[in-house]
């Protein structure tokens, strides 16, 4: 019994470790598309004309940042290694 009750429990930790895997992914994608609308808002500002124009290109880009900086300290406090990601390691692929 003792036998079945540790493949099970190895068969458990495989599984917390590849949800694990998903999730750092899932954030690494987050971080990527936040970096990305973060650009986006910044030419907005950049190209912004008039009054109102500058006014929504201002709240866009600091909803932006704010869910940029976010979505990296939950990154940090998941302890994502972003070689790994850019390596393709994570992913199975080889460098």
């Amino acid at each position: 019994m003792k036998i079945l009750k540790g493949w099970g429990e190895g068969r458990s930790n495989r599984a917390r470790g590849n949800e694990a895997m998903e999730y750092k992914q899932e954030l690494y994608v987050e971080v990527i598309n936040a970096l990305k609308e973060w650009e986006r808002a910044q030419i907005a500002f950049q190209e912004a004309v008039g009054h109102d124009e500058v006014d929504v290109a201002i709240y866009t880009l600091e909803a932006a940042e704010r869910r940029y900086q976010i979505q990296l300290k939950a990154a940090k406090q998941a302890h994502v290694d972003w070689d790994a990601f850019r390596n393709g390691s994570y992913f199975g692929e080889s460098s």
